[in-house]
């Protein structure tokens, strides 16, 4: 606790964006860097809590309490505060083997259990975390880190999003001969294509990436698991083997139309103008291009956002963003009290940018699509929406649609991001993994085996869709487990 009686004195100020009519001409980043005298103040509202919940990383009741890493956040607090930043990192790194990514991406999950934030607005401790490696990965005091010991063992790592990322790094660091393989043309799985450039720039990706290759991890690029490169053959070269291949089976918009051409997937739109934009060059496919187009994005969540978001930069004539549930309340409801993650209302960046670009916010709460609308020869013109009240029994909310209420909506290009079903099937299929009740590989609970020997699996690939930073952290467990097994082996 860097001063007792810093909560009191001073008032949360988050860190500021770029303003919205520049932003939306460019794809970097939205949020402006933070101050570091500025920094050392919200760094003093830490209060001397007793029992920091924001560090506890628990599942209660099905919902999330503190940080999934465990980061000492009330120490790292200290250490801004006293302006020992480089400490305040290595006090970080210990349990965080990516603070530049988590402070850009992640919810911050420890904020929504700070014990300030019981009564006052919480500590930005996603704003420190990311002053705090900003400070120093940017900065390139970030030297590599070489492993003290050496095993003789060798692992390979299939799949390099956040999950394969922090497992490769912590297999390296416990002495292990480390291979990632990656199917995509550069590292980083959701992190490189599925989050966009103005959330994270991808140069933050690739500077980790490279630090990797600097303490003696091997990247293998355009490796396609079951063609290119056989499992058998993996089995044979390696000692161990952990599978951090993600969920990146996308859920399917089931309705008439769904096949037209003008309706693409999130992850095809959003990876599409990532590529486009780290060539140097505009979109010169028609079909992900949103300019001069009226745009639907069906889905209400993060990813939705984000697409919504990348159709602005890309000089759309008008977008909407549907979402089927009802909003959140901007307060915390009786059902969802402190130190739970407080399911309310937020911030969202989309929304201010349509605002200004549109003049109006793109987001329609409890409506969905019925049919999606085209012409003779297959072209997408438009979507049929209807909205829904809720209401249902026993805990179980239903769907209702409202009489009257349907709606012929122009549309060039309908983008679904309805979230993600689990991972896909071919490969699991290929790989004779037993698969459990949610379409997930079978694993031992707390070790992370699978049923093939020598073989791990980890991050969305095992829990299902989840965070970034739940990845990071099943990837750090899952590096532990294996680790031990080799010992073993």
């Amino acid at each position: 606790m860097g001063k007792p009686t810093g909560f009191l004195e001073y008032k949360r100020v988050e860190a500021k964006e770029r303003p919205v009519q520049e932003r939306i001409e460019d794809y970097n980043e939205y949020l402006l860097p933070y101050d570091e005298e500025g920094l050392k103040i919200q760094s003093a509202r830490c209060m001397d809590c007793g029992v920091p919940f924001c560090q506890a990383g628990l599942i209660v009741d099905k919902q999330t309490v503190g940080c999934p890493l465990s980061n000492l956040i009330p120490e790292i607090n200290d250490l801004v505060y006293h302006g020992r930043t480089e400490a305040a990192y290595e006090r970080l790194s210990k349990t965080n083997p990516f603070p530049e990514i988590t402070g850009r991406v992640c919810p911050a999950l420890c904020e929504g259990s700070c014990t300030l934030g019981e009564h006052e607005p919480a500590v930005t401790i996603k704003d420190i975390e990311r002053f705090v490696a900003d400070k120093m990965i940017l900065s390139s005091d970030t030297k590599p880190r070489f492993p003290k010991i050496h095993t003789g063992k060798r692992v390979a790592v299939i799949g390099s999003g956040p999950a394969g990322l922090a497992c490769a790094d912590l297999l390296n660091q416990l002495g292990n001969d480390v291979t990632v393989f990656e199917r995509a043309d550069r590292p980083g799985g959701l992190l490189m294509y599925g989050i966009p450039n103005m959330k994270l720039d991808k140069s933050l990706v690739l500077k980790r990436a490279e630090l990797m290759k600097a303490e003696g991890i091997k990247f293998v690029l355009n490796a396609h698991i079951g063609s290119g490169y056989s499992f058998h053959e993996l089995i044979q070269a390696f000692d161990a083997i952990v599978l951090c291949l993600g969920a990146t089976q996308e859920r399917i918009l089931s309705v008439p139309g769904n096949y037209l051409t003008g309706v693409v997937t999130a992850m095809s739109y959003l990876t599409g103008a990532t590529k486009e934009l780290l060539a140097g060059r505009s979109l010169k496919s028609p079909l992900l291009d949103a300019g001069g187009k009226n745009v639907i994005v069906v889905g209400g969540g993060d990813t939705g956002a984000d697409c919504v978001a990348t159709a602005i930069r890309q000089k759309a004539r008008g977008v909407s963003q549907l979402e089927i549930m009802p909003p959140f309340p901007h307060y915390r409801k009786s059902d969802n009290p402190w130190p739970l993650w407080p399911a309310v209302k937020r911030h969202s960046y989309e929304q201010e940018e349509a605002l200004a670009f549109f003049g109006r916010d793109p987001k329609e709460y409890e409506t969905t699509v019925k049919e999606i609308l085209g012409t003779s020869d297959g072209r997408v013109t438009g979507v049929k929406t209807v909205k829904v009240s809720w209401s249902g029994e026993n805990g179980k909310n239903t769907a209702q649609e409202i009489a009257g209420s349907e709606q012929i909506r122009p549309a060039d290009l309908v983008i679904t991001a309805l979230g993600f079903t689990g991972p896909e099937k071919v490969l699991l299929e290929q790989l004779n993994l037993e698969i459990d009740n949610y379409g997930t590989p079978e694993t031992e609970n707390i070790n992370y085996k699978s049923n093939l020997p020598m073989v791990f699996v980890a991050g969305d690939m095992r829990r299902g869709p989840s965070l970034v930073v739940w990845a990071l952290m099943e990837g750090r467990q899952a590096a532990k487990q294996c680790s031990d097994y080799l010992k073993n082996a």
